[in-house]
């Protein structure tokens, strides 16, 4: 009852917020502002984050790290001594910030020092502290996949029109280089007429039964499930108590989709790019799929699906597919994929198929320059346009555009720039 209690005021208090404007922290305006960085707490100190989120932002020097958040107190104290570290080996000092503590990403957002917040939290903990954050006025980088139902997406997609902060959802692999070269080769007719995208995704494998097991003292598990259904803690079904390997709740239905909207989120964006549906949607969608008849794990198997849009491109998803994206045209085809970068060192590559980052039917595809007069996408390092900034790829068929607000011009500059790159 505690945990239901929880959500309903949580959400009556997000509906009733809504109309708000938007909330500014005193020190980022005016040129006497104490700091120049944006100030970033973390919310959700897991595999993702370690790996990937903090990682790759804490480098900037934009950026600067001052709170870490999570339910699990072990992992909350592991991400501070990784801020802490980091910043000793960059700075020479023990104290050079002085990181504070969460249990609760609700208390972060009411320090008003916090300027944005990076969210690296289990897919059904994505939308709600994303909401809150808007509300708190604060900039926000979310994990893919932006919400775990439709209807989060579109309410998130409200708050943030409405509060008017930027919200940049984790599609970071537009900033890998073959993805746009490729894109851009399509939509510049290296291979005629395109009619065929096969994406390729890896799986997950079901799991086993697994018995209830005592909640380690570490861990806030009611606060955890969040507005899902209570179950019976085990550790398979959240986070391993030891280490950052890959997690459980990522094959559990209550939590997540599984690979298609893991990976797919990534693949699902980078094949609208080549296909220059970034602003539209399928007509039709058609999919099957096998799903585990026992255990815990219970996200899908094998499946199929197909989308057919306006235009005339079909586009086919299956895990029989090699990991990547194909896109295929009148006179020849080009292949994408990550190759075998991971984003976390658990993450289910397989080396051997994905070794190839690009690929095509006739290898002097691949040598054509984008002409000046061509089609170009926006690079790693380009930000976006100052009027408006796309926001969303994937769950949600319409995408949401954000104005710039006039007085924090330079601050959504420099966190554009952060995210962007």
């Amino acid at each position: 009852m505690q945990r239901r209690k929880f959500i309903n005021k949580t959400a009556l208090g997000t509906a009733a917020m809504v109309g708000f404007p938007t909330i500014v922290p005193a020190h980022v305006l005016g040129k006497d502002a104490p700091s120049n960085k944006i100030n970033i707490g973390q919310i959700g100190c897991g595999r993702i984050a370690r790996d990937h989120d903090i990682h790759d932002t804490i480098r900037f020097d934009d950026a600067r790290y001052m709170a870490v958040c999570d339910l699990d107190s072990n992992r909350l104290a592991d991400a501070k001594t990784l801020v802490n570290k980091y910043y000793k080996m960059k700075t020479g000092k023990d104290n050079y910030v002085n990181v504070k503590t969460y249990g609760d990403y609700r208390e972060l957002l009411l320090n008003k020092d916090i300027d944005a917040v990076v969210i690296s939290t289990p897919d059904h903990w994505h939308s709600q502290p994303a909401m809150e954050a808007a509300l708190a006025g604060k900039d926000i980088y979310l994990q893919k996949p932006t919400s775990l139902t439709v209807r989060e997406g579109q309410q998130l997609r409200q708050v943030v029109e409405q509060t008017g902060v930027i919200l940049q959802v984790g599609t970071q692999q537009r900033a890998m280089p073959q993805f746009r070269y490729a894109a851009e080769l399509v939509r510049n007719g290296r291979i005629g007429k395109l009619h065929t995208v096969k994406v390729g995704l890896p799986g997950d494998p079901s799991g086993p039964e697994a018995d209830p097991m005592p909640v380690p003292s570490n861990l806030n598990f009611d606060m955890w499930l969040g507005s899902t259904p209570e179950v019976p803690y085990t550790e398979i079904g959240v986070h391993p108590q030891e280490g950052y390997s890959r997690p459980g709740w990522l094959r559990i239905r209550n939590y997540g989709a599984g690979m298609i909207t893991g990976w797919g989120q990534h693949h699902y964006d980078s094949a609208a790019w080549g296909m220059n549906t970034e602003l539209t949607g399928p007509i039709s969608v058609e999919a099957l799929a096998e799903f585990p008849k026992s255990g815990l794990w219970n996200v899908h198997e094998d499946f199929f699906v197909k989308h057919e849009y306006e235009n005339g491109i079909t586009v086919y998803t299956s895990q029989g597919y090699t990991n990547g994206i194909k896109y295929e045209g009148t006179d020849g085809w080009i292949f994408v994929s990550r190759g075998a970068y991971k984003a976390s060192a658990s993450d289910p590559v397989d080396k051997e198929k994905s070794s190839k980052a690009l690929n095509a039917s006739d290898p002097k595809i691949l040598e054509s320059e984008i002409g000046p007069n061509e089609t170009h996408l926006y690079g790693k390092r380009t930000v976006a346009p100052n009027t408006t900034q796309t926001l969303w790829n994937g769950l949600c068929k319409g995408l949401a555009t954000i104005t710039r607000t006039p007085q924090r011009g330079n601050l959504l500059t420099r966190m554009d720039m952060l995210f962007v790159r």
